[in-house]
Parts: structure tokens; sequence; C-alpha cells
């Protein structure tokens, strides 16, 4: 058994002039096939006039899992980091990172979209944010971390 944190972002797509993403991250004990058990969730969303680059999804993906297992490492889609090789992106973060490769890490990473889709769709419904803000072109974070899962 060892440590993940499957980590997924929903919305990287401009709608109404601006972009309103939601990172999902989950900690989780995995075994290759199997996920034994769910340990924490930290959901941040973010918004920019621009869209976001390589930096600014690391950038996303750290504060999002602040507060979580130190020692996990972070799994992500390829696609999530613009395909980019692994060994560079690896190289941005201040903890391991890898792409998802074995079943168990696969299923984590879909929980954690399910969890990021589901949290944008409500924050949209709710009225949550303004996605037309003069704010300036930089990533704008809000938090609702720490939630026990």
């Amino acid at each position: 058994m060892f440590d993940i944190i499957a980590v997924d972002i929903s919305g990287r797509h401009v709608e109404k002039g601006g972009y309103f993403m939601v990172c999902a991250a989950v900690s989780f004990s995995v075994s290759p096939y199997h996920i034994d058990k769910t340990q924490q969730a930290n959901i941040r969303y973010f918004t920019s006039s621009t869209a976001p680059e390589l930096i600014d999804v690391v950038k996303m993906v750290e504060k999002t899992v602040e507060g979580l297992n130190p020692r996990a490492m972070i799994v992500m889609e390829a696609g999530d980091m613009f395909n980019r090789p692994q060994w560079l992106v690896a190289s941005m973060f201040s903890r391991g990172f890898k792409y998802q490769e074995s079943l168990s890490e696969r299923r984590a990473v879909e929980v954690a979209h399910h969890i990021s889709v589901s949290a944008r769709r409500l924050l949209k419904m709710k009225g949550a944010i303004d996605l037309q803000s003069d704010a300036e072109d930089t990533l704008n974070e809000k938090s609702d971390s720490g939630t026990k899962v």
C-alpha cells in the first residue's frame, strides 16, 4: 500500500470572457489495483482572464495539495499538464509527481475528476463567482480546503 494525491482541474476553457477553474486534490492509500482508503480532499477554485499556462497549473495544484500528506506522490493525467514530458513537469513541483499508471491511480484520478466537475457545477449554480470580474491577469484563488471525506 502507498499514498498518492490524485488531482484534477475542471474548467480550463474560456467561458463568458474568463476562466473559472476548480482543482480537486484527493489523498488516497492505494495498492496497484485498488483504492484502499480515501483520506482527505481539498477543493480550490481559481479565476483568470487569460488561459492558464503550465506554470499556472503547477501553482494551482501546489496550492490545492497544501495540507495533504506531504509524503504522498501527486498523480495526474498527462492532458492536465499539456502532455508535457513527466520529467519536465516533475521538476516544477516541490514534492513527488507522476502521471497515472496503475489501475488504482486511474480510479483515483477519476474520483478527483468527479469532485472537480461537481464542485464547479455547484459553484456556478449557486452564483459563487462572477466570470466577468475586473480582476488582473493573475490567477485569483478561493478555497474550501481541508474538507474531510
